[in-house]
């Protein structure tokens, strides 16, 4: 009897905790990305695989065995490429950057798309105002994006002077923010 009325105890505190998690997350405000909603209460990582516009970036992150810095406390602001971003690349790139011989490469192609601290749009604007039309921003990898904007459009160009369009901004995570752009932008070499 009282084993019944444990596993019966068990079953209803799981069904609250599940419910409750549910419906915390139903609350919060979230961007949609990729066909899947951005919870505010989980970290980057935990949001980005469910984005069916981020696989090669999450394969990317996998192979370069980054997943547990994006995990961290951060913050962090990621500008993070879509698959279409990726395809934009010459043929066989992102195969060629996967291969273990090219680790060290992938690393900081991926953590050139990465400024420590969160950076909402409104902070990237008040940068950008604040330096005449362009702010610097420094990456993990240790190289530099220039944020601009055109119109309304926020963009960031690498030190090859090739610009990436913030499609969705502002995707707030528990350890930083998202901005997904539509290029891939690269270190100079």
């Amino acid at each position: 009897m009282k084993t019944n009325q444990f596993f019966a105890t068990a079953i209803v505190a799981f069904g609250l905790l599940v419910g409750t998690t549910s419906f915390a997350q139903m609350k919060e405000k979230t961007v949609e990305v990729g066909g899947a909603p951005m919870y505010p209460s989980k970290n980057i990582v935990e949001n980005a695989v469910n984005s069916k516009d981020h696989t090669t970036l999450v394969a990317a992150v996998k192979a370069a065995g980054l997943v547990d810095v994006l995990m961290s406390d951060g913050p962090f602001t990621v500008f993070a490429p879509t698959n279409a971003a990726f395809a934009k690349l010459p043929a066989g790139t992102v195969e060629t950057l996967l291969k273990p011989e090219n680790l060290k490469l992938l690393q900081t192609i991926l953590t050139y798309h990465v400024v420590a601290g969160k950076m909402n749009a409104k902070d990237i604007d008040a940068a950008i105002k604040k330096g005449n039309g362009k702010a610097t921003l420094k990456t993990v990898s240790g190289g530099t994006l220039t944020a601009w904007m055109k119109g309304k459009d926020l963009y960031i160009t690498d030190e090859n002077g090739n610009s990436a369009k913030v499609t969705i901004a502002d995707v707030n995570q528990k350890n930083g923010v998202i901005h997904v752009v539509d290029t891939v932008v690269t270190p100079k070499s």
